[in-house]
């Protein structure tokens, strides 16, 4: 079934202001986009440019005063889900080049960090079953604290913490991954069901495909238990939430309210 989106967010600008958003359901072949409606003040400049991998858009606004972004969408997700514990894992030098990025560290991932902590506590699994364990601990050992981490917080800190919101437990799992050399990004998306309701961010790791023999392909995976992947709607992806973020400003803004309501349509 066909998931709907309602989102606003509301800003100022004291002076022009260059500033980059990324709201929008990605139009991409694992989800079909039904309807959108956008809905933007007037600006000075506002353009589309490709996101990250291609995946999504972003849009380039420069306005100044007070300004409010409305987005509404259906989208149809169908995306193959298989029972990742059976996954394989692909040896690093059998990874397609594009991949390769998703094994590096990056500003909120530090996953040479944590390859001491992984060997110790998951050596006992490998692939799909290591990641799945990997989404398990986090479960077991983090509280999900709105207000506790903030646009500083790395996955580091969170892991020290063992607390925080979704952006915390999608950067943990995917350093928790890139540090066992299986490629991981942090994606942006839409999903019913996000208590409180708001922008939700999961992983995505990318494994063995079973219906391609040699190859490998991407799989969502939420540490915070709250997505269901069959009704994910994604918007981008990315390293960390650094290439992802739904409003990132170059200059000042004064952030006034956002809402956001997904719930799967009847």
């Amino acid at each position: 079934m066909p998931i709907e989106i309602e989102t606003r967010f509301s800003f100022s600008l004291d002076q022009t202001t260059d500033i980059l958003l990324q709201f929008e359901a990605a139009a991409i072949p694992e989800q079909d986009i039904l309807s959108s409606d956008t809905r933007m003040g007037p600006a000075e400049h506002i353009a589309r440019i490709a996101a990250q991998d291609d995946i999504g858009e972003r849009i380039w606004l420069r306005a100044e005063g007070q300004y409010e972004v409305g987005y509404s969408a259906r989208v149809k997700v169908h995306r193959l889900q298989p029972e990742i514990e059976s996954l394989a894992r692909l040896d690093p030098h059998d990874l397609p080049a594009e991949t390769v990025q998703y094994l590096f560290d990056s500003r909120y991932c530090p996953a040479n960090r944590f390859q001491p902590f992984v060997e110790a506590e998951f050596s006992g699994s490998m692939g799909g079953a290591r990641i799945m364990a990997m989404r398990d601990w986090i479960a077991r050992h983090f509280r999900y604290e709105p207000g506790t981490s903030d646009a500083n917080t790395t996955a580091l800190d969170s892991f020290v913490e063992r607390r925080g919101i979704c952006r915390d437990y999608a950067h943990v799992l995917v350093s928790l991954a890139r540090a066992s050399e299986i490629p991981a990004r942090y994606v942006s998306a839409y999903a019913p069901g996000v208590d409180p309701p708001d922008f939700h961010a999961v992983a995505e790791v990318f494994l063995a495909d079973p219906e391609t023999p040699g190859g490998g392909a991407w799989y969502i995976v939420d540490a915070t238990g709250m997505a269901d992947p069959a009704h994910t709607a994604k918007i981008g992806i990315g390293r960390d939430a650094a290439d992802v973020s739904f409003m990132t400003v170059f200059g000042n803004a004064n952030f006034h309210d956002k809402d956001v309501q997904v719930r799967i349509y009847d």
